[in-house]
């Protein structure tokens, strides 16, 4: 019992390897799949996920079953993540070649169709994000971005100048007309102060 606890069936170096290449591997296929399959799992996504963790189960460990070779393994992939983590923090350049760069949706209230399709994007999904946001239409959206880990960004339109000027001119008017309202009431009533 300890010996298959504490004795890995693969030597070391095998250990190692094989996670990483693993790792490597995954990253590709991945960033190959397209950004979209990273925030916007739909639950055929979820299954193809969850099977493919155990697909690539004997590949990354091989046929041992000790808790050593599985640490060993685990501690690997760790490191190798964290080595690539900080390989794109200090050379954006490379990040840019692996992650890609973010893909714009909407632009000025304005859904862009081929970046959609481009990115496979459903109009559905992207007013998903829109309503998620707090928003009701695509017009309220001034840019949609799809950001190179999959989410999406909503930036909402801001009005111009003229719009909160043209705002600013209703609610003083709003408060006219009320001021009015009251005069009218207070001429009416006598004089007396009514409630």
């Amino acid at each position: 019992m300890w010996h298959n606890l504490f004795v890995p069936d693969l030597s070391v170096a095998e250990k190692i390897v094989r996670p990483v290449l693993v790792y490597v591997f995954l990253v590709i296929a991945v960033r190959l799949a397209g950004r979209r399959e990273l925030a916007q799992l739909n639950s055929f996504d979820l299954v193809v996920l969850m099977m493919l963790a155990n697909t690539v189960q004997n590949a990354t460990i091989g046929n041992d079953n000790s808790m050593v070779g599985g640490l060993i393994g685990v501690s690997a992939l760790l490191l190798v993540n964290y080595l690539v983590v900080r390989l794109f923090y200090r050379y954006p350049r490379i990040d840019r070649l692996v992650e890609g760069s973010p893909t714009e949706l909407i632009r000025e209230g304005r859904v862009l169709s081929g970046a959609l399709a481009h990115e496979a994007i459903t109009e559905e999904e992207l007013m998903e994000a829109i309503r998620k946001q707090g928003l009701g239409t695509v017009a309220e959206v001034d840019r949609a971005v799809l950001e190179t880990g999959g989410a999406i960004s909503i930036v909402a339109h801001k009005p111009t100048p003229i719009e909160e000027r043209l705002r600013f001119v209703e609610r003083t008017l709003d408060a006219i007309r009320e001021e009015l309202a009251q005069v009218h009431r207070l001429v009416q009533s006598g004089g007396r102060a009514t409630s």
